[in-house]
């Protein structure tokens, strides 16, 4: 059975230089009518699970979520999922120090009207302040990772960062860390708690 994963990895091996016949051929057999394109597995992870949260499959409904391997590559995915190539509907999530690069590039790939929502500093910044840091703080007690953070904290690099900065670093220090946390966030939110661009993006689709 053909499902909307066989479609990621066929177009991430078409992003790396390879052909663009499976993608297209999957795009039309699922069909595929949107990408949600984002910088990090972290991202998707979020992503995905407030979709669940609110009842939604992305899949079935002909949406693919995936991540780009890095923000610098949004010009090479928009103009193969864009009007130049599969002519998919384009959104996202992308940081706010990146958004004139984001635009630039959806311009050049003649993107029609794409909507991107705009983190602050990036997606685990808008989740710790939506949910405050000591709820975090509980969340990271409860997943066992308690001591690591308090080892982290420790660091010289670390004295004089806010709570906030601390925690959102600390998602980023071990390989895995901030995919399994996206989820774990995501499914701790309040209904009206959720970060504007998270929710903004899922209201979108």
């Amino acid at each position: 059975m053909v499902d909307m994963g066989a479609f990621r990895e066929a177009v991430t091996a078409w992003a790396a230089g390879g052909p663009d016949d499976r993608a297209r051929e999957l795009a039309t057999r699922l069909p595929v009518r949107a990408a949600v394109l984002l910088e990090g597995p972290s991202d998707v992870a979020a992503v995905n699970a407030l979709a669940e949260r609110r009842g939604r499959d992305l899949e079935a409904e002909g949406i693919c979520v995936l991540t780009m391997g890095g923000a610098m590559n949004v010009g090479r995915y928009a103009r193969l999922l864009g009007p130049p190539g599969l002519g998919l509907r384009l959104t996202g999530l992308c940081d706010e120090r990146e958004r004139r690069y984001y635009t630039r590039a959806l311009e050049q790939a003649g993107a029609t009207q794409p909507t991107f929502f705009v983190c602050a500093a990036d997606l685990e910044d808008e989740l710790i302040r939506a949910l405050g840091t000591g709820q975090v703080e509980d969340l990271v007690r409860a997943e066992g990772d308690l001591r690591a953070l308090r080892t982290f904290r420790s660091q010289p690099a670390q004295q004089g960062r806010t709570a906030q900065q601390q925690l959102r670093r600390f998602l980023g220090t071990k390989k895995g860390r901030k995919i399994h946390y996206g989820r774990v966030l995501v499914e701790a939110l309040d209904p009206d708690r959720v970060p504007a661009p998270l929710g903004g993006l899922l209201a979108s689709l």
